[in-house]
């Protein structure tokens, strides 16, 4: 058939441009027409991404190569749903306030699915939806947002670097040096500024 080999990723890992909306933060807030964003502009926004076998995540070599090389140490565990997330319609509209860490943000998918949206580097909304068996590394300093989809469902695997630190920033923190390094490192690398302007 001549088609080009697909991603592994894109089966688990998907994103696209959110329209303006205020429905329900849980539906896919798609543009019309869609407009899709591909897992390599992701990464030049510092989005890191893989597919593993969630299934099998305890015994699983590329998820041990991958805390190996990147130094992930500490791993817990959330199960976000309704029946098991106290105060769940109150944790949901907190996460869903745009923020930033100072430290990655690392999320792996081991069952249901969610949206992490980030902002692309015109500050529009890019939403990335994660399903099982996918996992994405957020860059310090982005900002973000997470959310259910409409399964109201996700269990997802946290890793840190050391000790767990999970402090959000809510927009507006600009001053912070990691937003500085990640402005620095993808969104103003490449642009440069005419003279004669």
């Amino acid at each position: 058939m001549g088609s080009a080999c697909k991603d592994e990723r894109e089966e688990v890992i998907q994103a696209w441009y959110m329209d303006d909306s205020n429905e329900d933060q849980r539906l896919p807030h798609h543009r019309d027409p869609k407009e899709f964003v591909s897992l390599e502009k992701l990464a030049e926004l510092g989005i890191l991404s893989w597919r593993l076998d969630a299934d099998n995540y305890e015994t699983d070599e590329a998820l041990k190569k991958i805390r190996e090389s990147r130094g992930y140490s500490y791993v817990d565990f959330c199960d976000i749903r309704p029946e098991k997330l106290p105060n769940y319609e109150e944790k949901i509209k907190s996460f869903f306030e745009e923020h930033l860490h100072t430290d990655e943000e690392i999320r792996y998918c081991v069952a249901g699915s969610g949206y992490f949206d980030v902002r692309d580097k015109n500050d529009a909304w890019i939403r990335v939806w994660v399903k099982k068996g996918g996992m994405i590394v957020l860059p310090a300093g982005i900002y973000h947002r997470f959310t259910l989809d409409s399964d109201n469902y996700i269990k997802a695997m946290r890793l840190f670097v050391g000790d767990p630190i999970w402090t959000p920033f809510n927009r507006p923190h600009d001053h912070l040096p990691a937003r500085k390094e990640y402005l620095e490192t993808f969104v103003e690398k490449g642009d440069t500024v005419d003279a004669a302007a």
